[in-house]
């Protein structure tokens, strides 16, 4: 029998020895492989924590111990070893599994999560709300390198240090390489460093020294941790008051065990297990492709190989990039800024024509906005282009360092509207509301791909104020593109039919319904 029959939630899990968990593993990867491929989605990062997730559970009491997948993308493995694998065909269907954790959909979901860096501040609220109910439980966060790009998790590491609760972090690096060589040595300090006897013999080390002055208790503590950072690394996550564990490889259930059990025996404030992993791990395909398959549509899952609809036009993305390279040929001072998105927002395009003008700052949307405002001080043209459902986190500095400066940023607003798969955590539901009420700001819709080629050109030449344009997921209408853009009167709509008893009027994409609206009326005189 496959052992992942067995296995229909954690508990069954836990009832598995240690050395039957590589053969789950193995089993886990290839269902995880089998369903996207059927569902599409994000692929590369769930098969990265395969082992990580298989050894969290066993080791871990889930769902009384609270495990938070920071952005949740990752979690496919985890649904499936927690009551979801009957239905993890349905991922991102109507109806179906949110292709990320949902509060509502499973209690082994502790917190909703698609936006990224949000863990370690849910979990310091979870531990601090268990120490002040009396209760006993191990609150754990899983956060990517590429999630510690952004400030909110040193915001939240530094709080968690300061009030030195029970908190375990598990830091996912399979990206950056930030990590030194991990092997058998690093395994032996991380089990070594982590060992309920080491752990003993640094909290008597600190009795014995609490009672000194207290810069003399500092500074003797202070070098103990420096000494133990020159061996181990993690000097940074030391001095925000995390103990740091690691590196250990992800992938070996050797290394991840006795480290993690012994975290979770610990009576130490926070702590950080530095755990190295390879996005795509165990798919050919997918770890020698370059992004590792973050995302996929449906693929064979022999060849790799996606379904790809023949597209009927443009993408809405491609055009804005075209037109902002167009805009940038005329005009040097144009300048483009992501936030850790290039090619979803089509910079990537832009960067190969500009690359010394093009900025990608990492998953940091608060900075992103005024980093761009100070360039738009000096006298440059920024075009800031990030998701409407990511500009929501940036929104303090769009008021209070763009619009009230009346500073000309210019926000390329992406993936506008619904967002079909990805659901209501990325809809871009917001923004024509939260920008609309600022003043001076300047927000257009785009209702075809030809009227978006025109309000780029519309927010270049906008010198004196900010602006904002927006635009759906997707391919365009297929309507001819013009040659050039050409700046459109603010304030002004374009009448597309005259007609005598009914006035439709329509913002941004919803044109072509409001067209189609139209002829179905005609057809009753109206």
């Amino acid at each position: 029998t496959p052992l992942l029959d067995t296995v229909r939630v954690p508990a069954d899990l836990r009832r598995l020895s240690d050395d039957q968990l590589p053969q789950l593993a193995e089993e886990l990867r290839r269902e995880l492989v089998d369903a996207v491929s059927v569902t599409g989605g994000h692929l590369g990062a769930g098969l990265g924590v395969v082992e990580l997730t298989v050894a969290l559970h066993h080791v871990f009491d889930t769902p009384e111990d609270r495990l938070i997948w920071d952005v949740g993308h990752q979690a496919y493995p985890h649904k499936i070893l927690t009551g979801r694998r009957d239905r993890i065909r349905t991922l991102r269907q109507g109806g179906g599994l949110s292709g990320f954790t949902r509060r509502s959909e499973s209690v082994y979901d502790p917190f909703g999560a698609a936006h990224s860096s949000t863990s370690i501040s849910a979990g310091l609220g979870m531990a601090v709300a268990r120490d002040l109910k009396g209760e006993r439980r191990n609150v754990i966060a899983v956060i990517g390198d590429g999630a510690m790009s952004a400030g909110m998790a040193y915001e939240a590491m530094n709080n968690a240090g300061a009030m030195d609760k029970r908190l375990i972090v598990v830091l996912n690096d399979n990206d950056m390489s930030i990590a030194p060589p991990v092997g058998a040595m690093s395994a032996y300090l991380a089990r070594s460093i982590s060992s309920p006897s080491y752990m003993t013999i640094r909290r008597r080390g600190k009795k014995l020294t609490a009672h000194l002055p207290k810069p003399v208790d500092r500074m003797i503590t202070r070098s103990m941790e420096h000494m133990r950072g020159l061996v181990t690394g993690g000097t940074l996550f030391e001095e925000l008051g995390f103990y740091y564990v690691g590196p250990i490889d992800g992938h070996n259930f050797d290394h991840l065990l006795p480290v993690l059990r012994n975290v979770r025996d610990a009576e130490e404030g926070p702590i950080l297990v530095h755990v190295v992993t390879r996005k795509g791990k165990g798919y050919p395909p997918a770890e020698a492709s370059d992004d590792k398959y973050h995302g996929v549509s449906k693929f064979n899952v022999v060849t790799g190989e996606q379904a790809r609809g023949a597209a009927k036009a443009p993408s809405y993305t491609k055009v804005f990039a075209e037109s902002l390279i167009a805009q940038a040929r005329k005009d040097e001072r144009i300048v483009a800024v992501t936030a850790a998105m290039p090619s979803g927002t089509g910079l990537d395009l832009f960067g190969k024509a500009f690359p010394e003008r093009t900025f990608d700052v990492g998953i940091a949307e608060q900075h992103a906005v005024t980093f761009a405002a100070g360039m738009a001080a000096e006298g440059l043209k920024p075009f800031a282009a990030i998701y409407s459902t990511f500009l929501q986190r940036a929104y303090d500095q769009v008021v209070h360092d763009v619009a009230i400066q009346s500073l000309p940023v210019r926000f390329a607003i992406d993936r506008a509207g619904l967002v079909g798969a990805d659901g209501p955590t990325h809809a871009g539901a917001f923004d024509v509301t939260f920008l609309a009420c600022l003043p001076g700001m300047v927000v257009m819709a785009a209702g075809d791909e030809a009227e978006l080629v025109h309000m780029v050109a519309t927010a270049a030449a906008l010198d004196d104020r900010p602006s904002a344009f927006r635009y759906p997921r997707g391919e365009g209408l297929g309507v001819a593109l013009p040659a050039e853009g050409v700046p459109l009167e603010i304030g002004r709509g374009r009448i597309l039919r005259e007609g005598g008893k009914v006035a439709i009027l329509s913002l941004g994409s919803r044109l072509a319904d409001a067209l189609k609206a139209a002829d179905e009326l005609a057809a009753y005189g109206l």
